[in-house]
């Protein structure tokens, strides 16, 4: 029996922390969230990451539009980044991600708080993922 666990996207998922660590410790933990953003975006651009930033997401019930979610980012139409700017984890951040994960239908997301001394990060899996696309906008 194999008792190592496979990691999704392993060689992205590590681009991605890497840039996420290198904001973190550049920027302190007392900034708002879309400076980190920002932060963010300009890192994955100096490392060569593809994004998209702010994609809107359409939420329906019975084929008719009742909201949209707006994801912090998108990497290589693979990974949704969920930016936090929290003092504390708020077990709310995990809900939040799994919904954005089961309605893009993507494989993976990190979402990541940077108002601690540590960055705080999590990857979470969609065990719903399938091979069928979603499309999503932008805003």
């Amino acid at each position: 029996m194999n008792t190592k666990t496979k990691i999704v996207l392993p060689k992205l998922s590590y681009k991605i922390m890497g840039a996420l660590f290198d904001v973190h410790n550049e920027l302190d933990p007392t900034m708002l969230e879309k400076h980190y953003q920002r932060a963010i975006a300009e890192e994955f651009k100096n490392r060569g990451i593809s994004f998209k930033k702010e994609v809107s997401v359409l939420l329906e019930y019975k084929n008719r539009p009742i909201g949209k979610y707006f994801l912090d980012f998108i990497v290589e139409d693979k990974i949704i980044v969920e930016t936090k700017a929290q003092k504390s984890y708020n077990p709310k951040f995990f809900k939040q991600v799994l919904a954005y994960l089961r309605q893009t239908n993507l494989p993976l997301a990190i979402l990541v708080n940077f108002r601690r001394p540590s960055l705080e990060y999590q990857r979470i899996v969609n065990s719903k993922y399938t091979k069928i696309r979603v499309k999503l906008g932008e805003n």
